[in-house]
C-alpha cells in the first residue's frame, strides 16, 4: 500500500521549497560530472550555494526547526551531525571531485531524510504557536540563482 505525502504545514513549506534548491544543487553537480567539466567550476557554485543559501536554511532549522523535538531525540541528533558533516565536506579548500561527490550524495539523502522522516515527525508534535513562529521568523526570498556560470546546461 503507497502511502499518501503528508500535507506540508504552510510554516515549514518555504524550508521545503528551499530543500527542493538543495536537490537542484546535486543535479547541478551531477550534470557538471557528466559533462567533464572543470570541478573548479563546480565548487565555486558549490561554495556559493552554501554560502548563500544552505547556511541560513541551516542556521533556521537548528535554531527554530529542531527544537521542538526534544534535544536528545534520535532524529534530531542525525540532522545535526548531517549538518557538521555537510558545513565540514564544503569547507574543504582542495577541490577534489570525491568531496564534490559526496557533497551530491550526502546532500541528496539529506534533505530526503528532512522530508520523509523528521519534518513529519516534528509536524506531528509541533504546536500551533510553533508553527507560527516558524511562519514569523522565516521570510521565503525569492530564490536567486547564481548564472555566472551555468555549467550544469
Amino acid at each position: 500500500m503507497k502511502t499518501k505525502p503528508q500535507k506540508r504545514h504552510k510554516a515549514l513549506q518555504p524550508l521545503s521549497r528551499e530543500h527542493h534548491h538543495g536537490l537542484l544543487l546535486s543535479w547541478k553537480i551531477r550534470s557538471g560530472f557528466n559533462k567533464n567539466i572543470d570541478p573548479k567550476r563546480i565548487k565555486t557554485y558549490a561554495d556559493w550555494f552554501f554560502e548563500t543559501h544552505l547556511i541560513p536554511h541551516f542556521d533556521m532549522e537548528e535554531n527554530h526547526v529542531f527544537p521542538i523535538l526534544e534535544s536528545d531525540n534520535e532524529l534530531v541528533k542525525r540532522a545535526l551531525a548531517e549538518h557538521r558533516r555537510l558545513k565540514r565536506l564544503f569547507s574543504e579548500t582542495e577541490v577534489e571531485p570525491k568531496t564534490l561527490s559526496k557533497i551530491e550524495e550526502e546532500l541528496e539523502q539529506h534533505i530526503r531524510f528532512e522530508e520523509r522522516v523528521l519534518f513529519p515527525e516534528i509536524q506531528k508534535i509541533a504546536t500551533e504557536e510553533q508553527l507560527i513562529l516558524i511562519e514569523k521568523i522565516h521570510h521565503e526570498a525569492p530564490f536567486e540563482d547564481n548564472l555566472d556560470d551555468e555549467f550544469w546546461k
